[in-house]
C-alpha cells in the first residue's frame, strides 16, 4: 500500500491551496457557474501562486516540484469549484505537458516559461466529432508544403482553447498513410491567432460552466514545419502517455469533488432539523455519509498510488486506469448521495451540491470513459 502521509513540503502546498480555494475560489464559484463566465481573476491569482508551473524545472520557469504536487493542488481546488480545477489540470497536464515531455529544447524555451507562468494557456487537440474514445480514428490531416504544415479538419470538446489568454493548441493530425498500414499520426503546435485556425462558439454544457470548452476547426491552417512536436508518426503514442498521466490528475479532481460532497453533507446534516433532531442524528444519514467518506478515502489512496508509481519511473498505466475509474464513479455517487441528503434543497443551485452533481458526470467521460478504463485494466490482466 502507498504511504498516504504527506511530507512537510507537500502538506504546506496542500494547505496553501486549500486556503486559496476556500477564500478566493469558493466565494465566486456560484457566480461564474450561473453566468457561465471564465474566472480570469481567479486564474491570475493561481498564476501568482505558481500553480501552473508546479511540475516543471526552474530552468523553464517552473516551481521545481512534481506531478503529485500538481494533483494535490487540483484536488483542493475541486473541493471549491471543478471548473477552476479542470482549468489547471488541462492547462498543465494537457496544455504544457506535451511540450515538456516531447518538445525540442527550442520549443521548450519558447513556450514553457509562458505557460508555466500561468499568463497563457495551452490546449490539447485530440478528440474529434467522429472519433471520441477511438482516438486512433483521427481524420484531421496535415501535409507538408513549402516548409509548412497545412492542417485541415476539426476537433471537439477542447478545454482552454478559446480564452483570451489561450496561446496554443497542440493538434493530432494524420501526416501520412503508408500503403496497407495504419495512418501516421503526428502532433503539431498551432499558435492561437494562426489564419485558418478557429475556436468555434463555446458549448452549452451540463456542468463545468466556468471552464472554457470549444470545438475547433482548421481550414488550410499553415504553421512552420518546425512546429512538429516530437517525432513524426509518434503523435498518437505520445498522447496516450499524456492521457495516462492525465488520468491521475482527473482522479485527484474527482477526489476533490467527492470530498466536497462529504463536507457539505456533514455541514447540512448538523444544521437541518427534522422530527425534532438534526438529520445527522439518524442512522440512515450517518451511514450514507460514512460510505461517502470511505469511498473518498479509497479513491484518494488509489491516485496517490498511481502518482507514486509514475514518479518512481515504474509502470503505472493500470493503476492510473484503476484510480480514474474508481474515483470518477465515487464522485458521481457521492454527488448523487449528497443531493439526496439535502432533499429539495439539493436540487436548488444556491447549494453547492447541485453544482457538484452537475459537474460530476463528465468525470466518467473525459480523458477516457469508464468503459475505456475497464478495457485497459482487463488488457493488463491478459484478457
Amino acid at each position: 500500500m502507498p504511504d498516504t502521509r504527506l511530507t512537510d513540503e507537500q502538506e504546506a502546498l496542500r494547505a496553501t491551496v486549500e486556503e486559496f480555494a476556500r477564500e478566493v475560489v469558493a466565494p465566486v464559484a456560484a457566480h461564474h457557474d450561473e453566468t457561465k463566465t471564465f474566472p480570469y481573476a481567479v486564474v491570475a491569482q493561481m498564476a501568482d501562486l505558481g500553480l501552473f508551473g508546479l511540475p516543471y524545472p526552474e530552468e523553464y520557469g517552473g516551481q521545481g516540484g512534481d506531478y503529485f504536487l500538481l494533483c494535490l493542488a487540483i484536488e483542493e481546488l475541486a473541493r471549491a469549484d471543478s471548473s477552476v480545477a479542470i482549468t489547471l489540470e488541462a492547462g498543465v497536464g494537457l496544455g504544457s505537458m506535451p511540450i515538456y515531455r516531447f518538445g525540442s529544447e527550442t520549443q521548450k524555451k519558447e513556450w514553457l516559461p509562458l505557460l508555466a507562468s500561468g499568463q497563457a494557456l495551452g490546449a490539447f487537440g485530440l478528440t474529434e466529432p467522429g472519433a471520441g474514445s477511438d482516438a486512433g480514428g483521427t481524420r484531421t490531416t496535415a501535409r507538408l508544403e513549402d516548409g509548412e504544415w497545412v492542417i485541415n479538419g476539426s476537433k471537439a470538446f477542447i478545454t482552454n482553447s478559446g480564452t483570451d489568454i489561450t496561446r496554443l493548441v497542440t493538434v493530432t493530425a494524420v501526416t501520412g498513410r503508408p500503403e496497407g498500414g495504419k495512418p501516421e499520426i503526428s502532433t503539431i503546435i498551432v499558435p492561437a491567432g494562426t489564419p485558418g485556425f478557429t475556436a468555434e462558439p463555446a458549448y452549452s454544457k451540463v456542468g463545468w460552466h466556468a471552464s472554457d470548452t470549444h470545438p475547433l476547426s482548421f481550414d488550410d491552417c499553415r504553421v512552420p514545419e518546425a512546429n512538429l512536436l516530437g517525432e513524426r508518426g509518434r503523435g498518437y503514442a505520445n498522447f496516450l502517455r499524456i492521457l495516462d498521466e492525465g488520468r491521475i490528475a482527473i482522479s485527484a479532481l474527482s477526489v476533490g469533488l467527492a470530498q466536497a460532497c462529504v463536507d457539505e453533507s456533514v455541514k447540512y446534516a448538523k444544521e437541518r432539523q427534522a422530527f425534532g433532531s438534526p438529520i445527522g442524528a439518524y442512522q440512515a444519514i450517518q451511514f450514507k455519509i460514512a460510505e461517502m467518506e470511505a469511498r473518498t478515502h479509497v479513491a484518494r489512496t488509489a491516485y496517490y498510488d498511481a502518482a507514486s508509481r509514475m514518479l518512481a519511473g515504474v509502470a503505472f498505466k493500470k493503476e492510473a486506469a484503476i484510480a480514474k475509474l474508481f474515483s470518477s464513479e465515487a464522485a458521481v455517487t457521492n454527488a448523487r448521495e449528497a443531493t439526496q441528503i439535502h432533499g429539495g434543497y439539493g436540487f436548488m443551485n444556491e447549494y453547492p451540491v447541485a453544482r457538484h452533481w452537475r459537474d460530476s458526470k463528465i468525470l466518467e467521460i473525459g480523458e477516457g470513459t469508464s468503459e475505456v478504463q475497464k478495457m485497459l485494466i482487463a488488457r493488463h490482466l491478459g484478457l
